[in-house]
């Protein structure tokens, strides 16, 4: 019996695997590998510490795994610009895993979003799964069990080169795992201007056994007012006109309640967290990294919410899609909103998985 997701009651169980990692002075994980790159210090002495010079459109395989095994944790940081116009790199790098020589990707995302770090901007996460601490040190701690191989790559699509790419991928090698164990998914998606009256989809086409695990979206706000009145639906085993399960409005399914708001100095103030299962992580109306003689730093308010579904993962036997509303509310009451909203989705389920829709080009991922 395996204990994929730990917890602090069975730490003293003797586990039975073989510990290993992956990084850039180890890139195979071969046992007794470890650091052996020479550096002006001598043999063995921080010689290769990070990939260097990634070039623009290449990608690059961080890691390469054959299994059975379980990946318990990457790590990784990165720069966030490499000259002043060219400060988007969180949503330049692509990361992809595939499982067992799949052709299509389970897990496609830019690499900030998918450590909850939108708008190609890093900000403090402190969750169970995703942690992200000054500066831009992203951490998974997302459990990814595998039967026969774990790819890993990283995609370019930045104007220049990556000066220089940190990581480490912890992970074990079994004998064997449970048969009934589901593979870790994630997919980005982005509308830059949701249709007035139709709902956002988070994710569509799931096909299988699996359950539903975590949301993490990154709203962009075209119009004033109130924004968070849509609910999260739940489409579950071929529910079509209504889900089986409905929210009660956006702030409420990230955990929050009216508005976030407090007051100061007679304004209405949104207030961040971030905590186990949930937070709202990151508020800005300016971009700090993008200063000079002719541009201001204003932006559009930009907001990051996560909700982890580990305590209540969202199960499916068959099939699931989930949507979130766009609407809002102001002096006159409801009203339909059309916003920028990007997301991640993370669920597990049994392999083979439908394909993912393409995945917009640099220029339909850059941050307004």
């Amino acid at each position: 019996m395996y204990d994929l997701y730990g917890s602090l009651g069975n730490l003293a169980i003797l586990k039975n695997r073989k510990s290993r990692a992956i990084n850039a002075e180890n890139p195979t994980g071969e046992k007794g590998k470890g650091g052996m790159a020479s550096s002006n210090l001598g043999p063995s002495r921080k010689g290769s510490p990070c990939l260097k010079d990634i070039p623009s459109g290449e990608t690059v395989t961080l890691a390469d795994i054959e299994g059975p095994g379980i990946i318990n944790h990457i790590w990784i940081t990165v720069t966030n610009k490499t000259t002043e116009a060219d400060c988007f790199v969180l949503s330049d790098l692509i990361i992809r895993i595939y499982w067992d020589d799949e052709k299509n990707p389970s897990v496609e995302s830019p690499l900030g979003d998918f450590f909850c770090c939108g708008f190609a901007r890093e900000c403090v996460v402190n969750s169970m799964p995703i942690v992200v601490v000054p500066n831009r040190g992203m951490n998974s701690y997302f459990q990814m069990p595998f039967n026969k191989r774990a790819r890993i790559t990283l995609e370019n699509q930045h104007p220049n080169p990556i000066p220089a790419f940190f990581y480490q991928i912890d992970y074990c090698v079994v004998d064997n795992l449970p048969n009934d164990i589901a593979y870790f998914h994630a997919q980005w998606r982005r509308e830059r201007v949701t249709t007035l009256g139709k709902d956002y989809v988070i994710l569509d086409n799931v096909k299988g056994k699996g359950h539903y695990i975590g949301t993490y979206i990154a709203l962009t706000t075209l119009e004033r007012y109130w924004w968070g009145e849509g609910e999260v639906k739940f489409y579950i085993d071929g529910d079509i006109e209504y889900p089986t399960i409905c929210g009660t409005g956006t702030e409420d399914y990230f955990g929050g309640s009216w508005s976030f708001a407090k007051q100061i100095n007679g304004k209405t103030v949104e207030q961040n967290y971030s905590t186990s299962y949930l937070g709202y992580p990151y508020y800005s109306s300016h971009d700090e990294l993008i200063h000079n003689d002719y541009h201001n730093d204003d932006c559009l308010p930009m907001r990051g919410f996560y909700r982890w579904h580990i305590q209540d993962p969202i199960c499916f036997d068959e099939d699931l899609m989930v949507t979130i509303q766009q609407i809002g509310v102001g002096h006159g009451g409801l009203f339909e909103r059309q916003d920028d909203v990007a997301s991640v989705a993370y669920w597990y389920q049994t392999e083979p998985h439908s394909s993912f829709l393409p995945l917009v080009g640099r220029e339909g991922r850059r941050p307004r």
